[in-house]
């Protein structure tokens, strides 16, 4: 059972799809990311790229987040996020869309601005980085943005992130089967 660690909404209950069209983030993972970035998160503006059930994004208003926004392609997966928002008292700092990532950042460029934002696509999407690299590329994130890269076996070019203006503050290994990179977006 996933849950809030802390915050406002500590302890509360999250619900979850059945099945396996969503893997959620282990407690233990979320615990580690907002470790490293606890005092980085009072009025931060977030997006949550694939929502699952909207935990990553929940948690980071919880602990001080000003408002979230919560993207997924699925439309089962958005009331599951919907639900959790209200049931943790989120509703109202949360906007909701169903949509695929491309489209998403495609039509928000200009409009949206985060500082922080969780990028954890399904892990056969090997999508991290080039969601990484769109956020940029869009204008979707100002200096001094973080950005939460929850990635399987996709191998990340450090090398790409860094011409991009993006800092590696934090890469970790947990198990065999998940890596999580934080970054601090820094524009010259």
């Amino acid at each position: 059972m996933m849950r809030i660690i802390t915050g406002t909404a500590k302890g509360k209950r999250l619900a979850t799809l059945e099945g396996e069209a969503t893997r959620p983030t282990s407690e233990r993972i979320k615990g580690a990311i907002f470790s490293s970035i606890q005092f980085e998160l009072d009025s931060r503006v977030v997006l949550d790229l694939f929502a699952g059930s909207g935990q990553m994004g929940l948690e980071a208003l919880s602990r001080g987040a000003e408002r979230a926004t919560f993207i997924d392609s699925s439309r089962e997966a958005m009331e599951i996020v919907k639900k959790n928002s209200r049931d943790t008292g989120f509703f109202e700092r949360s906007h909701f869309l169903v949509a695929d990532y491309r489209n998403y950042i495609r039509k928000a460029s200009g409009r949206e601005k985060f500082d922080l934002v969780f990028i954890d696509p399904p892990y056969s999407m090997e999508c991290c980085a080039e969601c990484a690299r769109l956020l940029v590329k869009s204008e979707l994130i100002i200096p001094g943005a973080l950005v939460v890269l929850e990635c399987g076996t996709e191998i990340i070019d450090t090398d790409m992130l860094a011409s991009l203006g993006y800092e590696i503050i934090k890469d970790e290994h947990y198990g065999k089967k998940t890596s999580v990179c934080i970054l601090l977006y820094r524009p010259e």
